[in-house]
């Protein structure tokens, strides 16, 4: 039961946390708007989950030797630059068995990078008194209810188009 917990709550920071991979595309704007509009709105979605994390931290009131394991767990929650979704345009170019090989690859990557996350959130919730893993559960829960994704205009936390 702990360990689903621990993975529910993983998975609810790294939800939280699914538009600073986009931020963090590193290619110049393009003319295109929606382009445009789409990178503006990942900046804002970045500058919001360091303000969430900022708060997170203020009211788990870390000790000093609890900052190893935040930094770790912040770390952990940065979305790595390669792991970038690849361009329309090479997908285009590619077979339907190149497409669903460079997919499955894609996938792995992301499932390594969870595990890393679940790992580093895990070591950071040891390290954590009574108080603060009960602050943290309490945060992370209103991530999972989708309060979190409420704000980026989801119903229930869920991708509806």
């Amino acid at each position: 039961m702990k360990s689903i917990r621990t993975t529910l709550i993983a998975t609810a920071l790294m939800a939280g946390l699914s538009g600073l991979a986009l931020a963090q595309n590193t290619t110049a704007p393009t003319e295109n708007t929606r382009a445009g509009r789409m990178e503006k709105m990942h900046a804002n979605q970045a500058v919001r989950h360091a303000q969430h994390l900022a708060q997170l931290k203020s009211k788990l009131n870390l000790q000093a030797t609890q900052e190893p394991t935040w930094n770790s767990f912040t770390q952990s929650m940065q979305y790595p630059a390669h792991m970038a979704r690849p361009e329309r345009a090479s997908f285009e170019k590619m077979t339907t068995p190149e497409r669903l090989d460079r997919m499955q690859a894609m996938k792995t990557e992301r499932d390594i990078h969870m595990q890393q996350r679940a790992e580093a959130t895990k070591a950071f919730y040891a390290s954590l008194n009574a108080d603060q893993k009960q602050v943290f559960d309490q945060e992370t829960a209103r991530m999972m209810n989708g309060a979190g994704m409420h704000a980026m205009g989801h119903p229930r936390g869920h991708g509806h188009h």
